[in-house]
């Protein structure tokens, strides 16, 4: 497969021309029929540009490449830039040979030239059997095992808790599985689509990995704002590949994965006129492709934002449940003080809650300094060294005074 791939690449440096290349290739091909991959191939008596194809396509898959773009691939196979058009029509239809033998897909794009194709889950098997056992497992690099995530009791406002504890049942294999049947059967979307929101530090995104803990789930994780790329017209390339990895992942567990969208802020808000910048109309365009994979959305997607209130009123009805996440009041505060701090007392946690406004993730910054201080220092903090790292945390100089006023 190497040797192929090379043919092309001296072929583009226009070494020979295209029917010398297909000559080289028929020939290397046919002295090679001893492999079973080829063997096979040539059974289905491609084309030979149809075939080259195909193993170019292995090739780059097997070299770390998810996709290839066709246009950039058709320029090492083609001299005659007519008959490249043509190839790719042939592609864009549908009417492409492998396609047809549901051996390569292609990915949606918004430019003719822009399509890209892969190798689908039948080629996968297909490859399997032919002993390329390097196709059996993908790497996932943004995948969160249930078994990686630490457990972690999670404290929250009664109506918080009674959401969350109906999003967990939900979320049990049998209950989902019951409650999609029921669904498919009146004709209604399966999917299970969520929008967590509310101010910084209030759980969201530890919620959706305890969720994923309890009910075994892995978390497949994007971080938005690292998927929109500075190159106009990759961002909608890079959102369609998300749902595309999702559903190709989905396929490898045992149960949905959820799907999450971390930070989501910068494509749930509101659109802007497209007629403002390039970056508007990127922006747009990549709400509108989210919006119509939700329409169609058959797994879990949990979303989380600080923004709700620049909500997109579009996507308001794709989240089947929203959930605000608001600042414990003093006695859940209290609470999470004391779970945090257990060798403090109730009525020290009493007077840390109601003397500072703090989220849980300010709480566990204090957890996380005292920690340090005692590793450092070798001696057991105190609360007013506990009292002080609070001050630290609010970042201004105002005094907070602990204990009783005098009148």
């Amino acid at each position: 497969m190497e040797k192929l791939f090379r043919i092309g690449e001296t072929r583009e440096e226009n070494e020979f021309p295209t029917i010398v290349m297909f000559l080289k290739i028929e020939r290397l091909l046919s002295e090679n029929q001893h492999f079973v991959l080829i063997e096979k191939i040539q059974q289905n008596n491609y084309e030979v540009e149809d075939s080259y194809l195909y193993f170019y396509l292995i090739w780059k898959t097997l070299s770390g490449n998810k996709t290839i773009d066709v246009s950039r691939a058709l320029e090492k196979f083609y001299d005659n830039p007519s008959e490249r058009l043509n190839y790719m029509q042939k592609i864009v239809s549908g009417n492409h040979a492998l396609i047809k033998a549901d051996l390569i897909e292609t990915e949606d794009a918004s430019f003719f030239n822009d399509i890209e194709i892969k190798l689908t889950d039948k080629s996968y098997r297909f490859l399997n059997e032919c002993n390329l056992k390097l196709f059996t497992a993908r790497k996932w690099d943004n995948v969160i095992h249930p078994s990686e995530i630490p457990a972690r009791k999670l404290i929250f406002n009664d109506v918080e808790k009674q959401q969350l504890l109906m999003l967990q049942n939900l979320l049990d294999e049998d209950n989902l599985l019951s409650v999609q049947n029921r669904l498919s059967g009146k004709g209604l979307p399966q999917g299970v689509t969520v929008l967590l929101y509310g101010e910084p530090g209030t759980g969201k995104t530890e919620t959706v990995k305890q969720l994923a803990k309890e009910t075994d789930r892995q978390i497949m994780k994007v971080e938005i704002s690292k998927s929109k790329s500075m190159w106009f017209g990759q961002s909608e390339k890079l959102i369609k590949r998300i749902f595309t990895d999702y559903k190709t992942f989905a396929k490898e567990c045992p149960q949905a994965p959820i799907l999450l969208f971390n930070e989501a802020d910068a494509i749930i808000s509101k659109r802007r006129d497209i007629g403002s910048s390039n970056v508007a109309q990127t922006e747009n365009a990549i709400q509108n492709i989210i919006l119509e994979e939700l329409e169609n959305f058959e797994g879990i997607l949990i979303a989380t934002t600080n923004l709700a209130n620049n909500l997109d009123s579009a996507f308001e009805r794709r989240f089947l449940f929203k959930i605000k996440f608001r600042k414990p009041d003093d006695s859940i505060k209290a609470q999470i003080w004391k779970s945090k701090l257990p060798q403090l007392s109730l009525s020290e946690c009493s007077l840390l809650a109601g003397d500072f406004n703090f989220s849980g993730g300010q709480i566990e910054n204090i957890l996380r300094k005292s920690e340090i201080h005692e590793i450092i220092h070798g001696v057991t903090i105190t609360f007013k060294q506990i009292i002080d790292f609070c001050k630290e945390e609010t970042l201004n100089n105002k005094r907070v005074q602990i204990g009783f006023s005098k009148q």
